[in-house]
């Protein structure tokens, strides 16, 4: 019997299944595949950026702010070339969408930034969160919660009320509805935590395990192990650091 017969020719290996995609538990309940597959597609556009820092040194954190459907400015990450603590992702977009023009015209007003939605790799943090509240933003993705720094839960909540809840001191606050109450959440906005989470947190963690000449006290990292696994998980918006072992 010839090599081509049907009973000793191989069959085709199965298709590859790719691997699942991390998003919150409640967008699989509240959104369409294809409202899943868009937010998710600007999220690999952050983790690229996220990359690209790693590449040069930096924390690797990335961001795209997203305009109807379009990625108008993207950063990443440049403390440590420029020295400069400020300097984190989302200002380094913001200081692209301010600073991009048509001829001598601005290409954006700034009421566009309130039409606007932000995808980073990691929770932005308290100074991040209180600048996306000054400039309006409409929502924020992120992938890693920031559990030391971060301004959207993983710490403070600045993206409700201004991070003042019930209790704080402030009369009226706790009113809903009410003057004083209108005044603190005026600039709220929605965050959503957890997509492609696990990408993020090893990112995290190829950056903490790699040598870092530029810190002023540079430590030897030869012995430490990139963990792969990332821990599942837990309860919306809690989930995990990106440390390295």
């Amino acid at each position: 019997m010839g090599d081509d017969s049907p009973l000793t020719s191989k069959s085709p290996p199965p298709p590859s299944t790719p691997p699942p995609v991390s998003i919150p538990k409640s967008a699989s309940q509240c959104m369409t595949p294809s409202e899943i597959s868009t937010h998710v597609q600007f999220m690999r556009e952050a983790l690229s950026m996220a990359d690209l820092a790693l590449q040069t040194s930096e924390t690797p954190v990335g961001c795209v702010f997203v305009h109807r459907g379009r990625i108008i400015g993207r950063g990443m990450n440049a403390t440590n070339r420029t020295r400069n603590g400020t300097r984190h992702a989302e200002f380094l977009a913001l200081d692209e969408i301010m600073r991009a023009r048509d001829g001598k015209k601005p290409r954006y007003a700034p009421e566009t930034l309130r039409e606007c939605d932000l995808y980073v790799t990691v929770e932005p943090c308290i100074m991040c969160a209180s600048l996306l509240r000054q400039v309006g933003i409409r929502k924020v993705f992120f992938g890693a919660a920031n559990e030391k720094f971060g301004g959207t839960g993983g710490v403070l909540s600045i993206h409700v009320g201004n991070g003042r809840k019930a209790g704080d001191g402030v009369e009226g606050v706790e009113v809903e509805g009410g003057e004083e109450w209108e005044r603190w959440h005026r600039d709220d906005y929605e965050v959503s935590g957890g997509w492609l989470r696990e990408e993020a947190i090893v990112l995290l963690r190829r950056f903490y395990v790699q040598e870092n000449d530029r810190a002023p006290e540079p430590r030897s990292k030869k012995d430490r192990v990139l963990k792969l696994e990332v821990e599942p998980m837990g309860e919306e918006g809690k989930m995990g650091d990106g440390s390295a072992s």
